[in-house]
């Protein structure tokens, strides 16, 4: 058995890693919105907090009714409470990666995890 798996993204509007990666620790979906286009919905987590990883144009999120500009290269991070709804500009669709892990679970990370040969 072999110890990774690889996949490749189409240009589709959303694509979650779980199922193609067999993902265990972690959720991945690669996400874009067409400019004046939104997620049709706000949501929060029970116990999963996000990271989103701005890869190509512009728009916002609104967290808790506050209002974040987002543009290529920013990263955000969402504690799981956070009611939140991801907006496009309206001239410039954006496209972005969305890590979601449940909150508290990294024990260890980097350098600690690593066995180093």
């Amino acid at each position: 058995m072999k110890n990774f798996l690889k996949t490749t993204v189409a240009k589709e509007p959303r694509v979650e890693l779980h199922d193609k990666l067999n993902l265990t620790g972690s959720e991945i979906s690669v996400n874009r919105l067409p400019a004046g286009t939104n997620v049709p919905f706000i949501h929060s987590h029970k116990e999963n907090e996000e990271v989103y990883i701005i890869l190509e144009g512009k728009g916002y999120f609104i967290i808790d009714d506050e209002k974040i500009e987002l543009s290529k290269g920013d990263f955000i991070k969402v504690d799981p409470k956070g009611e939140r709804q991801l907006f496009a500009a309206k001239d410039s669709g954006i496209e972005y990666i969305c890590i979601q892990t449940k909150t508290n679970s990294l024990e260890e990370y980097t350098a600690k995890d690593a066995l180093i040969k």
